[in-house]
């Protein structure tokens, strides 16, 4: 099985860009953390993937580096880490609040020191605004009480948002595997298996392909939980007639794509059936629509035009699009108020959502954006799936 990957020199090459934007902003230190959730970030300088605890990386504007840990950390992030300095910080602990009383921690002046940033006023661009926990700003705070904190959450925008080669090819490799663990659920499906089952289903597939983890928390819903736009599967058993909606995601060095699409335990009819194709519709008019050089909020106000003409504007939740990449969900959303051109090798889920009444539909899969167009990276999402018992 091949291993898709990025190579080390990639990382180094991401902390170098970063570096001239750190300048550009008359920054002293680049500063991001992450948790096991939402490990993005400083999974994108250094490889590393906290588990239970958070990680961060600060990054100098001369283009050092040092990735900060957990005290529980320090061994594992020392085998995975692409960055050679690694510090264990308490404030990176986990959410249970241990003591650790005979550790002897690393500091956040310690991290600067080694990575050449000296002084009280200096600038600390926060690069993970929505991700830094507080203990983790307090310490930062406590540590720098002169300094300049500001949210340059912008920096890892525009590192991430375009897509290598390399990264590209694992959101590829992401989408072959999915395709597999789909066509093990379908292939599974019966009246009577639970959510819960099939979602086993799917780990068990994804697992055997070659992914390091699950991309998301896979969705397997069914008819009333098929309305919730973000959901978990229950034990709910499935029965005719119902509408069973999939979302697989498989993980593949980081990096999470996901497919979604709605399965019928039986034939299609009526307000199902229209509001199945609607959305599948509606999921192709943004695809004809994306290319390089237009702008995301033009493209999210024809959506929400589309779905006013014909009708259903109250079952309109989000669209027409989200970043995705290291997080399945990542920025940026393509929304009506989003003042950005696309650009070639941004990444999005298509991501079409319609929450009728009594059921809901999803038809989800990622894009490539081209100068042309834009390129599907799965070409599973075609028909309604329709099964017979």
């Amino acid at each position: 099985m091949e291993n898709v990957r990025i190579p080390d020199a990639e990382y180094a090459d991401r902390i170098r860009r970063a570096a001239v934007m750190i300048r550009e902003k008359q920054l002293d230190v680049l500063f991001v953390c992450g948790t096991e959730s939402d490990y993005a970030n400083p999974r994108y300088f250094s490889g590393f993937w906290p588990l239970f605890e958070r990680a961060g990386v600060a990054v100098s504007a001369a283009g050092e580096a040092a990735l900060m840990v957990g005290p529980e950390s320090g061994i594992f992030a020392a085998d995975r880490s692409k960055i050679d300095r690694i510090f264990v910080l308490k404030e990176f602990r986990e959410s249970a609040d241990p003591s650790y009383p005979e550790l002897k921690a690393d500091t956040f002046a310690d991290v600067f020191r080694a990575i050449g940033v000296s002084g009280e006023h200096i600038r600390i661009g926060l690069g993970s605004y929505m991700d830094c926990t507080l203990p983790i700003y307090n310490g930062l705070k406590n540590a720098y009480p002169k300094a300049e904190i500001v949210d340059c959450s912008d920096i890892m925008l525009a590192l991430r948002r375009i897509k290598s080669e390399n990264e590209l090819a694992c959101i590829r490799e992401g989408f072959r595997i999915i395709e597999k663990a789909t066509d093990a659920v379908i292939d599974a499906l019966r009246p009577g298996v639970t959510e819960l089952e099939m979602v086993g289903v799917a780990q068990k597939a994804v697992y055997e392909n070659g992914a390091e983890y699950e991309g998301l928390p896979m969705y397997v819903f069914s008819e009333a939980s098929t309305r919730h736009a973000i959901s978990r599967p229950s034990y709910r058993q499935i029965g005719k007639g119902d509408i069973v909606q999939l979302n697989l995601s498989a993980k593949v060095d980081g990096y999470s794509p996901s497919i979604g699409l709605p399965v019928c335990m039986g034939k299609l009819a009526g307000e199902k059936k229209r509001v199945v194709e609607f959305c599948l519709e509606a999921h192709r008019f943004t695809e004809q629509r994306i290319r390089a050089g237009r702008r995301a909020s033009d493209i999210a106000r024809e959506f929400y035009r589309f779905y006013r003409e014909n009708g259903m504007e109250s079952g309109y939740v989000y669209g027409p699009c989200h970043g995705t990449g290291m997080i399945e969900v990542e920025a940026p959303w393509m929304e009506t108020d989003s003042d950005y051109l696309l650009e070639k090798n941004m990444t999005f889920q298509i991501d079409t959502f319609v929450s009728a009444p009594t059921f809901g539909v999803r038809w989800e899969k990622g894009i490539a954006v081209t100068e042309t167009g834009c390129s599907a990276m799965t070409e599973y999402l075609k028909k309604p799936v329709e099964l017979n018992f």
